[in-house]
């Protein structure tokens, strides 16, 4: 027998130890490598040779070299980092927002409660005009503080909306190199062997895909993979890959939403189903938090500049001649807007046909929220109103008044749709109106006297003047009480009618005012109440005392203006501190996901050494084969020779 089988042995041996070396060394050289799988070299015997005595053994082959993975492990982990993908963009977003409400002296409410300070010396010295400039002052800071944050807010808009455009760029790149990445597969698929190096690239693809967008993975026969999105949309099959776009929104052009292009067409993409990714943090922003804040102020801009307003127009400014020329609003504020979603019916020009109108009927009753308005099924004439901050659904007609807003519908067609803001754009349009302070209305349209023959106590303490203009204008009245058992009862000589009245009750008089009585009339008191003389305009403090009683008042949704600006704060504060419990959650369940994967798919380097030991003998007992060979084979040429 010669020695070549015996040689075939060691030259095999060494090739296959040799291959799990170089395999070894692979794994320890990308240890540190993210996404690496392990590489295991898969060795079989090779076929023996049948003798008359049986079998004997050609040695070892190398069947072929293999990566740990495990596809449910990969899966969990790609989810869990989009999950905390979604919720750091949120955060990031929201940390931006929360700039825009700021507490003490750099805040909404301080301007806006020094406005009313500012009443609290133009009460006591109206004829002074240092004093009124003094109010002009602070009530345009107050209006450039509102607009400022309308803009502020319009910039995280534009912000978001780049972000959006960046990260989009990115998914496109990414579903266009796992598409191509897919077709390398197929390739080398058809070779019998996993092309371990392609799956680990794709892999790593998948996951920062994953951390932009969550994706459903369906594997196919031919080794590619299908990569679909919220609602089943294709994003990448086999080879192709679907290209992404940022779209503007249905509801509102302002705001920016996805798509998928197929063809000629963008088709939609449900922000409700994305489920995970930044796209999907920043697309939540956008939608809630961002429209959450802008409703805030919003509110707090029209609550308080529409108080201010009526106000000042129910009294008498000093401009010549005086108590002649009508008092001016303070200030202007954005519209309140309806916009027509993109569904509803247009005409040839491509206009929508149906309109809303929205007509502010009582600023204190305004909501921080925007509307959805639809027509009712199953009842055409009619239209359903959800209140979004909180799902409120009501049924309402044309001209119905809901929260303090009049909502008339004009030409309406099936199946019309509109987004209510009544509140939305209200900082961004704020302005100061008056320039001088001659136009600032301190002085009340009405004075009340008592007569000099009055017995009681009584005193007249506030009015507030309800109507504007007033319903008589120059008309004198003359309040007449009598006193009936242990009540009194009123009697108006405009309008010759009697009220029943007690103690603590405000006098509804019959030329568009309520007067506080404090202490007891007598029987026959009276008092006349009378349009301000002109002679008295300059001292006279009736609307201002008015104006300032507006800081005390619930003139905001049932609040004041510093309670109203302190529950905005603290609403933005929830949301950052719920973000954050959030970001801090899904962080820590990212990265146990990605340490179990690690764990069983990733390298050891304590057993790489061992293994690197364990083929390093293996190839030099190989060698010693091969040697040993090499010498019986010398022997047979010398034992020939002789």
């Amino acid at each position: 027998m010669g020695s070549s089988p015996l040689m075939s042995l060691g030259i095999r041996a060494m090739s296959a130890n040799y291959a799990a070396l170089q395999t070894t060394g692979q794994n320890i050289a990308n240890a540190n490598v993210p996404g690496y799988s392990r590489q295991s070299v898969v060795l079989e015997t090779s076929k023996g040779q049948f003798t008359g005595a049986g079998f004997l053994g050609k040695g070892v082959e190398v069947a072929s070299v293999t990566r740990s993975y495990n596809q449910f492990l990969a899966r969990e982990t790609a989810d869990a980092k989009s999950l905390a993908a979604m919720d750091q963009a949120r955060l990031l977003s929201l940390q931006r927002l929360e700039q825009v409400f700021q507490p003490g002296e750099n805040g909404l409410g301080y301007a806006a409660t020094e406005v009313f300070n500012a009443m609290v010396d133009l009460s006591s010295r109206p004829a002074d005009l240092a004093t009124r400039q003094v109010v002009l002052a602070r009530a345009n800071d107050m209006a450039m503080r509102f607009a400022e944050a309308g803009s502020a807010l319009d910039q995280t808009q534009a912000s978001t909306t780049a972000d959006l455009k960046s990260s989009v760029a990115e998914v496109n790149q990414l579903t266009a190199a796992i598409a191509k990445a897919n077709d390398q597969v197929a390739a080398l698929r058809g070779a019998g062997h996993p092309a371990n190096d392609v799956l680990d690239e794709r892999d790593r693809l998948i996951t920062r895909l994953s951390e932009r967008v969550l994706v459903t993975r369906v594997e196919a026969e031919d080794g590619s993979v299908g990569l679909f999105i919220g609602g089943g949309q294709r994003l990448v099959l086999g080879g192709e890959a679907t290209e992404m776009r940022v779209v503007a929104s249905d509801l509102d052009p302002s705001r920016s939403a996805l798509a998928m292009r197929e063809g000629a067409i963008n088709r939609a993409i449900d922000n409700k189903t994305l489920g995970g990714g930044s796209l999907s943090g920043l697309l939540r922003f956008q939608n809630q938090d961002l429209v959450a804040g802008r409703v805030l102020i919003g509110q707090m801009a029209a609550a308080v500049g529409m108080a201010l307003n009526d106000q000042q127009v129910r009294g008498l400014n000093l401009q010549a001649p005086a108590g002649t020329v009508p008092s001016q609003p303070l200030f202007s504020l954005g519209p309140q807007v309806a916009l027509p979603q993109a569904g509803n019916l247009k005409d040839f020009a491509g206009l929508p046909i149906g309109s809303v109108t929205l007509t502010v009927t009582d600023s204190r009753a305004l909501q921080a929220s925007e509307y959805d308005l639809r027509e009712s099924a199953g009842s055409p004439g009619s239209w359903q109103l959800t209140r979004l901050s909180d799902g409120l659904v009501s049924t309402v007609n044309s001209g119905d008044v809901v929260d303090g807003l009049r909502i008339d519908v004009n030409n309406p067609q099936a199946g019309d749709r509109f987004l209510l803001q009544p509140v939305s754009r209200a900082a961004n349009g704020m302005r100061a109106l008056l320039t001088s302070p001659l136009d600032l209305a301190a002085a009340a349209p009405l004075l009340v006297t008592p007569l000099n023959a009055n017995t009681g106590t009584a005193v007249a303490a506030d009015m507030v003047v309800t109507a504007s203009p007033l319903p008589f204008a120059g008309a004198t009245e003359t309040l007449s009480f009598s006193r009936v058992g242990n009540d009194y009862v009123y009697t108006s000589s405009l309008t010759g009618i009697s009220t029943p009245w007690r103690t603590g009750e405000p006098v509804i008089g019959g030329n568009g005012y309520t007067l506080q009585i404090s202490g007891v009339p007598g029987d026959g008191d009276s008092f006349v109440v009378a349009p301000t003389p002109a002679s008295a305009l300059a001292t006279n403090n009736g609307n201002a005392r008015a104006l300032l009683g507006l800081r005390d008042a619930a003139i905001a949704g049932g609040r004041t203006v510093s309670d109203t600006w302190s529950q905005s704060m603290a609403d933005m504060g929830v949301r950052v501190q719920s973000a954050v419990s959030s970001v801090s959650i899904s962080a820590a369940v990212a990265k146990q996901a990605e340490q179990t994967r690690s764990g069983q798919d990733g390298v050891n380097l304590d057993e790489e050494a061992a293994r690197l030991i364990q083929y390093q003998q293996s190839y030099q007992a190989a060698a010693k084969v091969l040697q040993v060979a090499q010498s019986l084979f010398d022997t047979l040429l010398q034992t020939a020779g002789r």
